[in-house]
């Protein structure tokens, strides 16, 4: 059975994939636009599952006080990075560097979630904890996806 560590990594693999094409793809495309998009979506229907079924949870034992906080600041950030990009994609030099930042804050949240996060996490749930919060990730990751890609729809 599956584990909420192996469901996160597979959207966190889609994460750095994305980033790895939003940095190297070119402005004012629709590829680009696309991709952008995609991220977007990605990074918005992760972020609300992950903190509804990690980091909520490990919120509740003070051990997982602290990282957890740090975790949600770090999904702060990320957002206002996407934000920022958004504003940008008229200005193909603006769009370059707030691509680059985003992409650096995503990499960077992701190494310290799976390096640090998990490990502190992984102490505080059981096993069956673990398995039972990726079954309720997964269905809500992909939920999050079709709201979030609806949405987009809807501004055009």
């Amino acid at each position: 059975m599956e584990n909420i560590y192996e469901a996160l990594r597979e959207s966190h693999e889609l994460q750095r994939k994305l980033c790895r094409q939003l940095t190297r793809i070119k402005p004012g495309t629709s590829r680009a636009v696309e991709v952008f998009r995609a991220l977007r979506i990605e990074l918005a229907a992760h972020a609300a599952a992950e903190e509804r079924y990690l980091y909520a949870p490990i919120l509740m034992d003070d051990r997982g006080l602290d990282s957890s906080r740090h975790a949600l600041a770090e999904h702060h950030d990320i957002d206002e990075c996407v934000e920022d990009l958004g504003k940008a994609k008229e200005h193909a030099e603006n769009w370059v560097e707030h691509a680059k930042k985003l992409s650096s804050e995503v990499h960077h949240h992701l190494r310290e979630e799976e390096r640090k996060f998990f490990q502190v996490s992984g102490k505080i749930l059981s096993d069956a904890q673990k398995n039972t919060l990726a079954t309720k990730y997964r269905r809500d990751l992909v939920r999050m996806r079709k709201v979030l890609a609806e949405g987009a729809r809807g501004k055009g």
